[in-house]
């Protein structure tokens, strides 16, 4: 799918290696071979064990998951983080390494690893695992592996480190931009994993994202905090919300700008260059749904205020009737007006408009809360594309969201039936 340009940033490529200063790996380690305690070699079919290095120790700012039930891995990022600096992460995938009675012990274990061959402390390391719940996850194969991860770490494999996090996402989804600060040329990229058990409650998946930008701890959590809500938080695929989520912001300072301190005008294109990547980010999580076959961007204006466009765009993006609808290619408007309904926020039904468009073109589906005449044939051929756009108008309000969903398919159940097998 295309980029989503936003204020004019150019993509550059590179994703998190495309700053100055950072090198990623990944590889095939084994993980899923050790678990099943097979005597026979899984082929790999994918690799399981990533890596991303900085050249020099970062400024770092995180953010997690809600769920309640969290991975091992989450609870020693915090700790490690606690000085808001970080230089490496490492990460793999198969097993979440959560619910588990060594949990802790495993992920210390993976720091302890990483932080040897890489000659850093153990707390500059951040440790990411993604995969099945409840299962242990065995250490052997991850220290079996990482001296030949740490031997390829380079600027060109950021998409192997991208690969190694994957699990059922069907295509890779890494992003970097270029922008300048006061003369001096600064890249921003992330990558990210994210296909099922994704729903908008911090954070919604795995995320790295590094910059080469002089910018201080306090100020990264800052952009974070402005800009996750508004782009990994704008996300459903099914109402699940999974419990490794985090997204990880890592700022080495090499594009030797000066430092951002204070909420100011760098400050806030700092923020629209990490807006571009994570909203691209999401686009990209949202078109690759488990089982999904389109894209669907929800776009609500004339609310009372923001908070109540995003409510009511995420009641629609979130019905599985409506999104069982846009996979048949059914203007249906009927499903969105009922999800509009049961939002826990007033509306005022009569002030309601509903508009499908995609790259086949627009069409009004429903004015002043009622029906109105329109072509099916025209909506199925509208519907039929790969990005589908639904465009809510429900009063005068200046309060607007955009969010981001798939539609529902067969495929979904069966990716999630034999999940584990």
């Amino acid at each position: 799918m295309n980029k989503k340009e936003f204020k004019g940033f150019p993509f550059v490529e590179g994703g998190v290696c495309a700053a100055k200063g950072f090198q990623a790996n990944g590889i095939y380690c084994g993980i899923k071979q050790a678990m099943t305690n097979s005597a026979e070699e899984i082929q790999p079919e994918k690799l399981d064990l990533g890596l991303i290095y900085a050249e020099k120790p970062c400024r770092a700012a995180a953010m997690y998951t809600t769920n309640q039930v969290q991975g091992a891995p989450l609870a020693l990022t915090r700790k490690h983080l606690e000085n808001d600096s970080a230089q490496a992460i490492i990460v793999n995938s198969v097993n979440a390494n959560t619910c588990n009675a060594d949990g802790l012990e495993v992920a210390e274990q993976m720091a302890k690893l990483t932080a040897e061959a890489l000659q850093l402390p153990e707390n500059e390391i951040i440790v990411a695992s993604t995969g099945v719940i409840g299962q242990k996850l065995p250490i052997e194969p991850i220290q079996k592996g990482i001296p030949e991860l740490v031997k390829g770490l380079c600027s060109e494999n950021h998409s192997l480190a991208l690969n190694a996090m994957m699990t059922t996402d069907t295509m890779p989804k890494e992003v970097a931009v270029e922008f300048t600060l006061q003369g001096k040329i600064c890249r921003l990229g992330g990558m990210l994993k994210g296909s099922g058990m994704i729903h908008p409650n911090m954070a919604t998946t795995l995320t790295f994202v590094t910059t080469d930008c002089h910018i201080s701890a306090d100020m990264l959590k800052l952009a974070l905090h402005d800009v996750v809500p508004v782009t990994l938080n704008h996300v459903s695929v099914d109402g699940d919300t999974s419990t490794n989520d985090m997204i990880c912001l890592l700022a080495d300072g090499l594009a030797e700008n000066p430092e951002i301190q204070k909420p100011d005008t760098d400050f806030e294109q700092f923020k629209d260059a990490l807006y571009t990547v994570l909203m691209n980010l999401s686009r990209m999580m949202a078109r690759d749904g488990e089982g999904a076959t389109k894209l669907i961007e929800c776009f609500c204006t004339g609310a009372e205020n923001d908070n109540t466009a995003e409510i009511l765009a995420k009641s629609v993006i979130t019905s599985n009737l409506f999104k069982a609808a846009m996979f048949g290619a059914d203007a249906n408007w009927g499903r969105v007006l009922c999800a509009l309904g049961y939002a826990p926020v007033k509306i005022n039904i009569p002030e309601i408009s509903v508009s499908f468009a995609s790259s086949a073109g627009k069409i009004d589906v429903c004015r002043n809360g009622e029906g109105i005449a329109f072509s099916e044939e025209q909506a199925k051929k509208i519907l039929s594309e790969e990005e589908i756009l639904v465009l809510l108008n429900v009063g005068t309000g200046t309060g607007k969201a955009v969010v981001w969903g798939c539609d529902l398919t067969y495929d979904y159940v069966r990716i999630n039936g034999d999940y584990r097998s």
